[in-house]
């Protein structure tokens, strides 16, 4: 049961990053207010309150270039991360993109919360990283691609336990 509910360890993670990208992509791409170059409650207006407070005002000034084109990029680009997260697609390319995102976010637009914790987007950074790391081993296409490939090599996929027990037998 403890080895079972191990290999799923990260599977609460990857829904939860994966609906809140999908979302706050969506909710940025159905905002009239905020896909505008001014205005209360527009990306221009979120990019000019925050340059002299960010961490990296040269990130606000290139946002400020095209704040529209900006705000539509980093919506698709949320939606992307969160599908191929959710779906388990190419989920550590998927999640290094929702750090990248995250990170970004962090050092401009939540930099100067304070204290620190109070901001999400370091929060939201720190948990993409598991991902990057390790991937999506169960429930996902990438495991799917790996049986497949494995299946025409003629070897048998490796499953969470065989690879440890090889590990475990190098190290003895």
């Amino acid at each position: 049961m403890r080895e079972k509910a191990a290999r799923h360890a990260l599977l609460p993670l990857r829904i939860f990053l994966g609906v809140t990208f999908v979302y706050a992509g969506l909710d940025k791409l159905t905002d009239p207010a905020f896909l505008s170059a001014s205005g209360s409650g527009s990306i221009g207006e979120l990019m000019h309150n925050v340059r002299d407070t960010s961490a990296v005002p040269a990130l606000v000034d290139l946002a400020l270039l095209s704040p529209v084109g900006f705000a539509v990029l980093l919506a698709i680009g949320e939606i992307a991360v969160g599908l191929g997260v959710l779906a388990g697609l190419l989920t550590r390319l998927a999640a290094a993109g929702g750090a990248l995102i995250s990170l970004s976010l962090w050092l401009t637009v939540s930099w100067q919360v304070s204290p620190y914790y109070y901001g999400n987007d370091l929060a939201y950074l720190m948990a993409w990283l598991p991902l990057v790391l390790a991937g999506a081993p169960d429930y996902s296409l990438d495991s799917l691609v790996r049986a497949r490939r494995s299946e025409r090599s003629g070897r048998a996929a490796p499953s969470a336990g065989s690879d440890r027990l090889r590990r475990s037998r190098r190290t003895a």
